[in-house]
């Protein structure tokens, strides 16, 4: 047995039906949506104001600005409308509430978070660290989100988190973007789609070009290239695919962590954002930037994505290249290693190997390092988040499923020139599922997604069951006593 003493925090983090945004809600079918707007501008004016003043009665204390989310969704269908005649803003905005409806986003469950250091140190009290947790929201559809919550761990190891307001609002996006035209090319090509419409498309684009620059080039390309084959209509579609799957957006710096939601937003991720892996990381000239590995999933297929921010304000959202790039559980180092970016994965669902490349876009060379060897592990192992640097090497929190679909925590230790080499590993867990733990929306699990270190122990938040969230420590040299051979 493992002699390492957990330390359970008296922090737990569950879901709250009353944190809502506003979403569209537009019926698919065109008939319908036409009575909708009909039933809408049969009414007087008088009773256009008069249901739109029972709305903002009703929901306008829920959201930061109800006004803005109603026009947005009346837009959304505007093109629907069947008068010529000018119409008031109390009548846009009471058919914007037909087509819009709340989304609770943590309804179901909010789990699977991560831990990183603050980019604001300020006023910390001497021997603590102000933290941000990310936190997977999900909500109803099973569609996930990413929220964040914020906090400080005390110079004696305590853990204190801060208020969470009921409000939250999603990122502005970028309407035009800017993308990097070499690994677009790059990613064109691994989804199979490098052909001669594609070169028309791309070649006269500059080295960085903007979503409204290609979205002129590809009107041009449909213009000249007359009659439309199928390869022309699915290339064209191809790269529109990409280019939404690459985006930036923004949220105002008014308003706190908590109350900022990452909503999926592309195609491929609309049916979730999933266990996104934070890591704060510092290049060789001392510029710190945060990134994040994720699994977006459309309902059908998964796609690991990638988020870079350095202030939580402003974010790009990027895909991966490589034929590395597959299945989940990306996870970076912190630092380079002799030049080069690495990342733990598992492309084969069971088994953890560790990627190599110059670029942290592009990985392709992939090496087993990890295999399952303990019974709490034998049906596969991943990573747990990013390695975390000590003295002593990588150490590298793992979960392990075991018989009857059990999920359990554990650890290893790679060595820090060379982390192909595990010189630690944890015969037995370091937290198991069990009491209350185990019970969920999917028993028998605990899981997390990024620790830190701060004060000689490690500071290990984790989901349980998928559904709620707690934080446990551990003493650092205690658990390298136990990895130690």
């Amino acid at each position: 047995m493992n002699a390492v003493a957990v330390r359970n925090h008296d922090v737990t983090l569950v879901p709250q039906s009353g944190r809502v945004i506003v979403r569209p809600f537009i019926p698919s079918r065109t008939p319908v949506i036409a009575s909708i707007i009909g039933r809408a501008l049969a009414l007087s004016e008088e009773e256009a104001a008069r249901d739109l003043e029972a709305v903002f009665l009703e929901f306008e204390g829920r959201h930061f600005d109800l006004a803005q989310m109603l026009m947005a969704n009346f837009k959304r269908v505007e093109h629907h409308l069947f008068t010529g005649r000018p119409l008031t803003g109390t009548r846009k905005l009471l058919i914007g509430a037909h087509f819009s409806g709340e989304y609770a986003l943590e309804s179901v469950a909010l789990f699977n978070p991560s831990l990183v250091a603050h980019p604001d140190q300020s006023e910390v009290p001497e021997g603590g660290l102000r933290f941000i947790m990310s936190l997977r929201a999900t909500g109803e559809g099973h569609i996930s989100s990413i929220e964040f919550r914020t906090g400080v761990i005390t110079a004696c190891g305590d853990i204190r988190l801060d208020p969470v307001s009921s409000l939250v609002t999603e990122a502005s996006v970028e309407p035009n973007p800017t993308y990097q035209k070499d690994p677009f090319l790059v990613k064109l090509h691994e989804m199979g789609f490098d052909n001669p419409h594609s070169r028309d498309v791309m070649e006269p684009l500059p080295k960085d070009f903007t979503r409204r620059e290609l979205d002129t080039s590809v009107q041009r390309v449909r213009r000249e290239q007359r009659p439309h084959s199928p390869e022309l209509n699915a290339t064209l579609t191809r790269i529109h695919w990409l280019a939404d799957s690459n985006y930036e957006m923004a949220f105002s710096d008014k308003h706190a962590l908590s109350e900022r939601v990452i909503f999926p937003v592309s195609a491929n991720e609309s049916n979730g954002i999933e266990d996104a892996r934070f890591v704060r990381f510092t290049e060789d000239d001392g510029m710190v930037r945060y990134y994040a590995t994720y699994t977006a999933y459309n309902g059908h297929a998964i796609l690991p994505q990638l988020i870079e921010t350095e202030d939580f304000l402003r974010f790009r959202i990027l895909t991966l290249n490589g034929a590395a790039v597959q299945n989940k559980g990306m996870a970076l180092f912190p630092r380079r290693i002799h030049g080069n970016y690495a990342m733990l994965s598992r492309q084969d669902d069971e088994n953890i190997l560790l990627m190599l490349s110059d670029n942290p876009h592009y990985w392709n060379d992939a090496r087993i390092i990890l295999r399952p060897a303990e019974m709490w592990e034998a049906v596969k192992i991943g990573n747990c988040g990013s390695p975390l640097e000590t003295e002593a090497g990588w150490l590298v929190i793992t979960h392990g499923v075991g018989p009857m679909r059990k999920y359990c925590i554990g650890a290893v230790l790679l060595d820090l020139e060379d982390p192909t080499q595990v010189i630690g590993r944890l015969q037995e867990p370091l937290i198991v599922p069990q009491g209350a733990t185990r019970e969920g929306y999917v028993p028998n699990v605990v899981y997390t997604c990024g620790a830190l270190l701060h004060g000689g122990r490690l500071i290990l938040p984790y989901a349980m069951s998928d559904r709620a969230s707690t934080i446990a420590s551990v003493s650092l040299d205690d658990l390298l006593n136990a990895l130690r051979p």
